[in-house]
């Protein structure tokens, strides 16, 4: 009998990691997968887009958990996945990243002794006031095995005593991006849909709840966009959360190009072609470099930190970007088959 995988999403950058993980355990013997979407993010731009550009099968179990709090939202999850795990009977459960859906994943799963396999193992923001990084370091010490994307992830477990179980396999998003990079060019049309020339333009995502939870901040980060489309036009595929808070504290968002979520192909396509890249997300500050895109992080910190070591990244408060070099621990995309081979090779724990 081949190895049950069951994998656990919720959230746009999970679908994409997903994406390249599960075409690599179809296509390595003696693994399946079963997959639980808890909803987390269920706009269909947001969500079902991305199943259909990226040749993920569609979800086995759909939750439907979302709104409310982190307690709320992440106790229904719990009591949604638990059933699942018990009937589905899963030798190992994958989670991904820093979500409210892989924190209760994780939990479920340690909770009904299934190993679980963290993607994305490692990272640090050292900000415990993000809820992220409660999520990441508490998947860390209840995950069997550790897949980390850099050797400072792999370090950072060290310091906190995992060392079992660790394995830097590179970043599944470089797999991603380039499966998607020649299917954008040919597939996408946002760039004459919305009238925009290569290089003329920059990029702008916003969501975390530290910018869109604190009216203050929101302003601070809006402003700095403003300013910045002095000098070329911002494009902003505005998230569900952000224009919520937006319109609840009277935030203008005038002088910024204000368009719907888009689709993963037409987020490749508008990255690929900007001239710079504004965000607080962790994946798309990746994303830019692996477009090759200059990035500004809309943070105080990054988990991310070879992006700015290397040039290719800066906090929005923080110093001029050093010179620009590669960075070689991400991988040569071959991230997602070596984790598939890597379960494979380990029978439940």
């Amino acid at each position: 009998m081949p190895l049950k995988i069951l994998t656990i999403v919720g959230a746009r950058p999970q679908f994409i990691k997903a994406a390249a993980v599960s075409r690599a355990i179809r296509e390595t013997d003696g693994l399946s997968e079963v997959m639980i979407h808890t909803g987390q993010h269920f706009d269909p731009n947001m969500s079902d887009i991305f199943f259909e550009e990226l040749d993920i099968r569609k979800p086995q179990h759909r939750l439907a958990v979302n709104g409310g709090g982190h307690g709320d939202m992440t106790g229904r999850m719990l009591m949604a996945i638990e059933p699942i795990l018990v009937a589905e009977r899963p030798d190992w459960v994958v989670v991904y990243g820093d979500t409210n859906s892989t924190l209760a994943g994780s939990l479920a799963a340690s909770k009904l002794h299934i190993p679980v396999a963290h993607i994305e193992a490692g990272l640090r923001s050292f900000n415990r006031r993000m809820p992220e990084e409660i999520n990441r370091v508490v998947t860390d010490h209840l995950s069997t095995l550790h897949f980390c994307p850099t050797a400072t992830a792999v370090a950072n477990l060290a310091a906190e005593g995992v060392t079992q179980g660790v394995h830097h396999v590179g970043d599944v998003m470089y797999d991603a991006t380039l499966f998607a990079i020649s299917k954008a060019e040919r597939a996408s049309t946002a760039l004459s849909d919305l009238k925009l020339r290569p290089r003329e333009y920059a990029l702008a995502t916003v969501h975390r709840a530290e910018n869109t939870d604190d009216p203050r901040q929101l302003r601070a980060v809006v402003q700095f966009l403003q300013e910045r489309a002095q000098s070329h036009p911002v494009i902003l595929p505005l998230h569900p959360r952000t224009r919520q808070a937006a319109s609840r504290t009277g935030v203008n968002l005038d002088h910024l190009k204000i368009i719907e979520p888009v689709g993963y192909l037409d987020m490749a396509k508008l990255l690929h072609h900007a001239v710079e890249v504004y965000t607080d997300s962790g994946g798309v500050q990746k994303e830019a470099y692996f477009h090759r895109v200059p990035c500004t992080t809309l943070r105080d910190e990054t988990e991310w930190t070879e992006t700015v070591t290397h040039g290719w990244n800066r906090l929005w408060k923080g110093p001029d970007r050093v010179a620009r070099r590669e960075i070689g621990e991400y991988g040569q995309g071959c991230a997602a088959f070596d984790i598939a081979k890597l379960l494979a090779s380990n029978p439940a724990a």
